[in-house]
């Protein structure tokens, strides 16, 4: 096999690799987009019942008021503001990039039949920058996600987040079946998938912040844990 010819076929299995990558990102990109539609459409949905309940609520006050039924008027009234305060149970960390995505995704997974508990408590302002966030925290929910519909029976995905001293801390763990195998930093049964490219955008992302990431299987549930040393920002 002449030199020539051993190039050539280097050259072509570079390429061969690369068109797998990109098609590799382009259906994890066309996943992403796909997901967005469908939270962007819940929430849709959410605002048009919204708009219909409360002109319904306006007519039947209305109706109390001009029969000058006051005490069936109040009680009304009170019982609206109990359905407010179950409505009100949206993720409220103090950062608005960090609210948009939890309450996104658990909208998104509750409209799937998963049990969504958060809690999360951020500054406003971090030194991170907001897409490498978006990166992080986008892809850990929408990993857990993704697991919970690959499962049978009970389904449920719990967060927290919050700040341990100058480090950003975020845990998340999800229903799941049974123990995975750890083949390096990624899971076998997750490697040239696009779960496990979602894990492999994570570390990367925590890396560059010189942070720790941490990915722990066990039978039923599957738990990520980041830290990212950050500074609160002033601007």
């Amino acid at each position: 096999m002449t030199r020539q010819t051993v190039l050539s076929s280097a050259i072509s299995k570079e390429a061969w690799m690369n068109r797998i990558t990109y098609r590799k990102i382009l259906t994890f990109q066309n996943e992403i987009m796909a997901k967005h539609l469908e939270e962007v459409r819940n929430t849709y949905l959410e605002m048009r019942s919204w708009r219909h309940d409360y002109h319904n609520h306006i007519q039947i006050m209305k109706a109390y008021l001009e029969l000058n039924e006051i005490d069936k008027l109040k009680e009304y009234l009170n019982g609206l503001f109990d359905d407010m305060v179950n409505i009100d149970k949206v993720v409220k960390s103090g950062n608005i990039l960090v609210d948009a995505l939890l309450n996104s995704k658990s909208s998104y997974a509750v409209s799937k039949g998963i049990e969504v508990k958060m809690k999360a408590v951020v500054p406003d302002k971090l030194s991170i920058s907001e897409t490498d966030l978006c990166i992080i925290l986008g892809n850990l929910l929408d990993n857990a996600i993704d697991e919970c519909l690959r499962i049978e029976g009970d389904r449920f995905i719990r967060v927290y987040i919050g700040m341990k001293n100058t480090q950003l801390y975020i845990c998340i763990t999800n229903s799941a079946g049974k123990k995975k195998i750890k083949a390096g930093s990624i899971f076998k049964s997750m490697k040239d998938t696009l779960h496990g490219f979602g894990l492999s955008r994570i570390e990367n992302s925590v890396k560059r912040y010189n942070g720790y990431s941490s990915f722990n299987s066990e039978d039923g549930a599957f738990t990520a844990e980041v830290m990212l040393p950050v500074s609160l920002s002033e601007n």
